[in-house]
């Protein structure tokens, strides 16, 4: 049950700060192209590294917080369905480019931020 509850409060929290900040990005840069979902994507495959690697290499810190942060907030966090499905209407719609620069945008910028979130958790 304790897994759960950790869980649960990790996603309540992630799903919220995803909403927050998808549509704070949306307010200010318009909703043509899904910036706040590739901004989210990139954030959070950041932080999943950082916090891997802190919580696993630097620190050993208690496996329930990895329950709470990783499985629970960046979880709920990162939107990989919601970044298919708008790369693919974008493609559907015709409009390739913007599609095709979401899903090598987030794959790779992806890549790159859970790379650098490493690096940091090993150099910290």
């Amino acid at each position: 049950m304790e897994k759960f509850l950790l869980i649960s409060t990790g996603a309540v929290l992630g799903a919220n700060a995803r909403y927050w900040l998808g549509t704070w990005v949306s307010e200010k840069w318009g909703s043509t192209f899904p910036i706040g979902t590739l901004i989210i994507n990139i954030t959070g495959s950041f932080l999943l590294g950082l916090f891997m690697t802190l919580a696993t290499e630097r620190f050993l810190i208690d496996p329930r917080w990895r329950f709470l942060v990783a499985v629970g907030f960046l979880g709920a966090y990162t939107t990989f369905s919601t970044f298919t499905y708008e790369s693919f209407n974008l493609i559907f719609k015709g409009q390739w480019l913007p599609g095709l620069l979401n899903l090598l945008g987030s794959s790779l910028l992806g890549l790159l931020a859970v790379g650098l979130g490493v690096y940091l958790g090993k150099v910290l």
